[in-house]
């Protein structure tokens, strides 16, 4: 190493200690002069419990917004929205170049640059397999299975030495589409020397191995055959080989595919553009559904996660405006629901089977499979990489904490715990935390973003709890209150526990506080405010047992 070379260093701003919200960077050279670029940009979604009114979160990229002259680039190791979600969103703060391969640019391009107002990005297509150079890194994709085509561990090279950084991955030699995870490869990348691995830990938390795509296949197929009425297949819109799959077994036996919901639609347009539909007839659209017998079709439907806007939720509401189901017809969830989304997933099943359809989930039969590796997947790719370090990412504080342990027990020699904002110095020395930089979340609020740090959030957490109470108070410059206090409710119940109505206890409250404060004390429109507001929180509390926000507002005429 000369004098000048520096540092290499990892620095994690989302996807560690969570699932989802994928942002790592790489930075390399002197503290003052560090070059970087940035592995993934992705989203998250939000809890409509913890975080009222917010659909999408976004990792915080102040710290790389700060120091944007010196990112080289974006590199996409796939295209799944927890690793692409974020950058229509972000790129406008950072403008440089977004490396991905065919199918993830164009998927890219197709669902969130392609809305209305969306950034134009600079994208460039990268070739796995083939090395180029941007500014001091090597970087060669390398793929991977996973559930979504042309998914690829980026291997970085520098003159301290080699990282892989996995993306996420599994074993499979029968993927359906897209490519396997290639022993040769990786061991090849372990003979050559890994300095540190940075590692999915999706699924460290379970034994064994994960049951092949095929597998999934074959049962889609024969449940397809099997099925006397109409099938309607959910999954994940981005996951083209189950949607090759359902496709070949509608062929086999006879049945038209028809794709609901612009999600699905987006992706079939992309695979077929790649080729992963190859030898398919076209696929039709929801206007086709009515036309066709009952034994003859197979609806591919989004909302695998419960979405209430998306295609299946509106089936099973009997409110979609082309597709209905009715008893004796059945539906497949060939996915799992994410964490969060299982009472919507499971609304959605309530409603179907009390329509009389049956549904079938991966509860009874092998229709859903994990993009990620299992342990003895885990065990295989280290015997093959043979890492000096080990760095847990790609997952909550659980599996990150299982993988630690797991990696040691691989016998490497040094594992690195890290999280959102730790600055791990890859080298030179032995790796390790060497500082915290910011690192947080940003929520998407209608139009605009704003951070963890809103009043919004906290506010409408409140209201969720025990909603609000409004008063109006007009008062003269003598301190008379003029006309009658203007009280509204919203979000409390009608009554207390005593059978009195609420509105009437506000009303009360409000006018007996109003007459103990004199002429004097009501001229002071800060005192009126707080006086009302404390004593109104005090009678409802009493009437209801809890304590509601209250906008009191004083108007001096």
């Amino acid at each position: 190493m000369t004098q000048g070379e520096g540092e290499l260093v990892f620095l994690p701003l989302g996807g560690v200690g969570e699932i989802g919200m994928n942002a790592a960077l790489y930075g390399f050279g002197p503290e003052k002069g560090r070059k970087w670029i940035m592995i993934d940009c992705g989203m998250g979604f939000a809890g409509e419990e913890a975080m009222p009114g917010i659909d999408l979160m976004y990792p915080d990229l102040s710290f790389i917004e700060e120091r944007r002259k010196d990112l080289l680039g974006i590199f996409i190791t796939h295209a799944h929205e927890d690793h692409i979600g974020a950058i229509g969103e972000l790129w406008p703060k950072l403008k440089v170049p977004v490396y991905a391969t065919r199918f993830a640019k164009n998927l890219l391009e197709a669902r969130r640059l392609s809305e209305p107002g969306a950034p134009k990005v600079e994208l460039r297509e990268v070739k796995p397999g083939r090395r180029f150079t941007v500014g001091p890194f090597d970087l060669e994709f390398v793929p991977v299975a996973h559930s979504i085509p042309e998914s690829n561990a980026v291997a970085i090279r520098t003159s301290h030495g080699l990282v892989v950084h996995t993306g996420d991955w599994k074993l499979d030699a029968t993927p359906v589409a897209g490519d396997v995870t290639s022993e040769e490869s990786f061991r090849a990348l372990g003979d050559e020397g890994i300095l540190a691995l940075v590692c999915d830990s999706t699924n460290v938390v379970r034994e064994g191995r994960s049951p092949s795509e095929a597998q999934v296949a074959e049962n889609l197929s024969r449940i397809i055959k099997e099925s006397p009425h109409r099938v309607a297949v959910t999954t994940f819109a981005s996951n083209v080989a189950r949607i090759r799959a359902v496709a070949l077994a509608a062929k086999e036996c006879g049945r038209q595919v028809i794709a609901v919901g612009r999600a699905m639609d987006r992706v079939i347009d992309v695979a077929r553009e790649c080729g992963y539909l190859d030898g398919l007839p076209d696929f039709l659209s929801a206007d086709s559904y009515g036309n066709l017998p009952r034994d003859k079709v197979v609806a591919l439907l989004t909302g695998s996660q419960g979405e209430p806007r998306a295609a299946l939720a509106r089936v099973s509401r009997r409110d979609h405006p082309a597709v209905t189901l009715a008893a004796g017809d059945r539906v497949i969830f060939s996915s799992r629901a994410i964490p969060g989304n299982e009472r919507d997933v499971g609304a959605i099943i309530n409603d179907l089977i009390d329509m009389g359809v049956e549904v079938i989930t991966d509860r009874t039969e092998l229709v859903h499979v994990s993009g990620h590796p299992r342990r003895d997947e885990m065990a295989d790719f280290y015997a093959w990489t043979r890492p000096k370090t080990a760095i847990p990412v790609h997952g909550e504080a659980l599996h990150l904490d299982e993988h630690l342990r797991f990696a040691r027990a691989q016998g490497v020699g040094n594992v690195v715990k890290a999280r959102n904002g730790s600055v791990v110095r890859l080298a030179p020395g032995t790796p390790e935390v060497i500082e915290h930089v910011k690192a947080g979340r940003l929520f998407k609020d209608g139009n605009v973003l704003i951070d963890d740090k809103d009043r919004a959030i906290p506010e409408r957490r409140k209201l969720m709890q025990a909603g609000v109470v409004s008063v109006a108070i007009a008062i003269d410059e003598r301190g008379e209150v003029l006309g009658e206090p203007a009280v509204d409710i919203m979000g409390l119940p009608n009554r207390g526990r005593a059978g009195e109505a609420l509105i009437e206890v506000v009303v009360d409250t409000v006018g007996r506080t109003l007459d103990g404060l004199g002429r004097n004390k009501r001229r002071d429109s800060e005192a009126v405010e707080k006086a009302v507001d404390r004593a109104v929180r005090s009678a409802v509390n009493e009437a209801w047992g809890k304590k509601p926000a209250c906008h009191i507002q004083v108007v001096e005429v």
